[in-house]
């Protein structure tokens, strides 16, 4: 694992003080998992592809070239099983994620301000999967955060290919990062607000790594109602233990205006349907269908509202 292309970057950003403090940390990154001997293990059984080269702007981030030996390739990536967020395709094995995450860049690409030479945070990024398919726009630098040690070497299978300069991933969560970084010109936070204790403190975090006039793209799961209105499980929602606040469009709205963002705006509301995110031979655990109600798919198995998702965008004031 080498994190030289982040390091780079952050240096020529005149962030040469956090690197060095970044680069002593580094040498313990990942390895204390207990699972880290195997996972990694799978990954340096990778065979060799010839000629690698990727696509971004379909559906499944694509590594096309020539494996000589693709049953060993496929073996290496079940290695590194469950698969939450794809799809990817690896010299011909499609690797058929849990989430079709395809579809929710489908639904936020096209509000979002143009990606071309901007420098870009993805917070809580997994795999790396939307970072990918943001080099289709030929930003300046993709950098992800992600505290998760398997997200991080199925970022590292890919990156063990191409060696992009122009992405990296950091196995840090956000409280790692400075505050007040003022770095970036997008942040994205997508599927994480949901998972923070304190919902308000992960939206200022957000404001303060934002360059002045930079671009917040939000995406969380939300409940139907009017300002003030959230809910707060009492246990767990969807089968899923740390979800904290859901709240309302109209509430979240309220937050990002109390936490100083400006121009803020609903792009999509959409329902998670089991379409898009669902058991597979590369995630074969209980997926969404599990965690609904069979008898009333609105609902989930606790009784709550069935997951529901707004996409918003906002402005750090120049």
């Amino acid at each position: 694992m080498t994190w030289r292309a982040v390091f780079d970057f952050l240096r020529a950003q005149g962030r040469g003080d956090w690197v060095a403090q970044l680069a002593d940390q580094s040498a313990g990154w990942l390895r204390g998992h207990g699972d880290y001997a195997r996972w990694s293990a799978a990954l340096e059984s990778m065979p060799a592809i010839t000629d690698p080269a990727a696509v971004f702007d379909d559906p499944a981030v694509t590594l096309r070239g020539a494996c000589e030996d693709p049953a060993a390739l496929e073996a290496s990536l079940r290695g590194l099983m469950p698969w939450r967020k794809g799809p990817f395709d690896f010299a011909g094995i499609y690797v058929d994620s849990e989430w079709r995450s395809d579809l929710k860049w489908q639904r936020v690409r096209p509000h979002l301000s143009p990606l071309g030479g901007r420098r870009i945070l993805d917070v809580g990024c997994g795999n790396g999967y939307y970072a990918w398919r943001m080099l289709a726009d030929k930003p300046r630098m993709v950098v992800g955060i992600e505290p998760s040690v398997l997200f991080n070497l199925q970022f590292a299978a890919l990156q063990r290919y191409l060696e992009r300069t122009d992405i990296g991933l950091l196995p840090l969560g956000i409280e790692a990062l400075p505050p007040d970084l003022g770095l970036f010109d997008s942040v994205f936070s997508m599927g994480v607000l949901y998972h923070r204790r304190s919902p308000i403190d992960h939206l200022y975090q957000l404001r303060g790594l934002l360059a002045e006039g930079g671009e917040l793209c939000l995406e969380t799961l939300v409940i139907d109602g009017d300002i003030g209105q959230v809910l707060v499980p009492e246990g767990r929602y969807a089968r899923m233990r740390n979800v904290w606040f859901l709240p309302s469009v109209a509430e979240l709205l309220n937050w990002l205006q109390r936490c100083g963002f400006t121009d803020a705006r609903v792009v999509d509301q959409y329902p998670t349907t089991v379409e898009e995110q669902r058991s597979t031979a590369w995630m074969t655990f209980e997926s969404l269908a599990q965690a609904l109600d069979p008898a009333d798919p609105t609902r989930t198995v606790e009784g709550l509202p069935a997951p529901k998702r707004a996409v918003l965008i906002a402005s750090r004031a120049a």
